[in-house]
């Protein structure tokens, strides 16, 4: 059974703001009286330092539930910082995509740990590493829905296309409910011609899959991360924490109108 309130946020390409959107959609969501876990499936863990734990001191993290079937509930810690829970993550996940090639049904592990857990929360968020490896099909098979950070540069479309054509994969052998939520445009910057001839073309492909609010180059997003919290935790009145409410606000409400069993399209 997939269960409707897991979302991934996934882009096989880096440094195109996952981590960044996956702790200040968290974190806004809780100021909007959402109970949210954010799962980190990033050997990087910087989901779990941005939300303000030592990701190499955590007692239990992803990978021992992945490979040790350890319990959801044990490895779940609360970050006080931005007010939600997590899965943490740390370099102990790089070699679960080795061993999870030994594992009977290995492409769903991840969901079968959050089956657990599902029903008390609200929302539940998965960082994607910036590949589409086996772990990044585990929470595709996990997910209910898909959000895609893209930066409106001259490759992005390229790799959309490639991400896209996974998803459909995913859809006809793993998981059939499998949807996009919707695309976030990030780090843009209006005074750039590629930008927006990028979002132009986004636009006019993706149509109302295209969250209306963008997310601008800003300072306190990229600085958030070394006080180990969220922007939106930090400082609610800068310019990107704002863009992060306001996105949030678009994303519960597509997200409930399609949980509803409603097609977006009709």
């Amino acid at each position: 059974m997939i269960q409707k309130n897991i979302i991934a946020v996934v882009n096989q390409k880096g440094g195109v703001g996952k981590t960044t959107s996956v702790i200040n959609l968290a974190t806004a969501m809780v100021k909007k009286r959402k109970k949210v876990l954010v799962v980190d499936m990033d050997p990087q863990g910087n989901a779990t330092t941005g939300s303000g734990l030592e990701k190499n001191s955590v007692t239990l993290s992803i990978y021992d539930g992945l490979i040790n079937n350890s319990s959801c509930s044990k490895i779940i810690v609360p970050s006080n910082s931005c007010g939600f829970d997590i899965i943490p993550a740390n370099r102990n996940l790089s070699g679960a995509e080795i061993e999870l090639v030994e594992i009977s049904k290995r492409e769903y592990q991840l969901k079968k740990i959050l089956e657990s857990v599902a029903n008390k929360y609200d929302v539940i968020l998965i960082d994607c590493p910036p590949s589409l490896s086996l772990l990044t099909i585990n929470a595709l098979v996990a997910a209910k829905f898909l959000l895609v950070p893209i930066q409106c540069e001259y490759y992005a479309l390229e790799g959309l296309t490639d991400l896209l054509s996974t998803v459909k994969r995913i859809q006809e052998s793993l998981n059939k409910d499998l949807e996009v939520l919707g695309l976030i445009r990030t780090m843009y910057d209006g005074r750039n011609n590629l930008a927006n001839q990028v979002s132009e073309q986004l636009v006019k492909h993706f149509k109302d899959k295209l969250f209306n609010t963008y997310i601008p180059r800003n300072v306190r997003l990229a600085e958030a991360p070394s006080f180990g919290m969220s922007a939106v935790a930090l400082d609610n009145t800068a310019l990107g924490s704002k863009a992060y409410m306001d996105l949030t606000n678009e994303i519960l409400t597509r997200f409930d109108y399609l949980r509803n069993n409603l097609s977006w399209d009709d």
